[in-house]
């Protein structure tokens, strides 16, 4: 099949099915006119990738799994290898919202000493930016 019907297949863009085979999750045949040619299977691997990815993963931490995307992946017992990329990606997004969470309260905090009604005449351009005077 070709990217095209690849795409409509799996509701994926072709640029991101390009991007899956750079990053080696999935394989295609070139035809004599340069057309990719991926096989019937592709379509599950990449619904076993797109699975993954909204769990949270990278393509990186897909790669652990390229030995059972083939399969249905949400049916099989999860390896202790798995487990670990799940772990180690969830311990990284913790801290990411810990660091989000910890920004966003600075910031309400600012925005709250100045009071409310000063907070409503200010524009973006008259807030002053790191390094500048008036910023501590």
């Amino acid at each position: 099949m070709r990217i095209g019907e690849l795409a409509r297949a799996t509701g994926v863009t072709p640029r991101a099915l390009r991007h899956y085979e750079r990053a080696g999750l999935i394989t295609s045949r070139r035809e004599r006119n340069g057309y990719r040619d991926y096989g019937s299977g592709t379509t599950n691997r990449v619904h076993n990738i797109r699975h993954l990815l909204a769990a949270g993963l990278t393509l990186d931490d897909v790669q652990v799994f390229l030995p059972c995307l083939d399969g249905d992946i949400r049916a099989a017992p999860p390896s202790p290898v798995g487990i670990q990329v799940a772990r180690d990606r969830l311990a990284v997004l913790e801290h990411r919202i810990a660091a989000q969470t910890a920004a966003r309260d600075r910031l309400a905090a600012a925005l709250e000493s100045l009071g409310e009604n000063a907070v409503r005449g200010v524009r973006a351009w008259d807030v002053p930016r790191p390094g500048q005077r008036g910023v501590s």
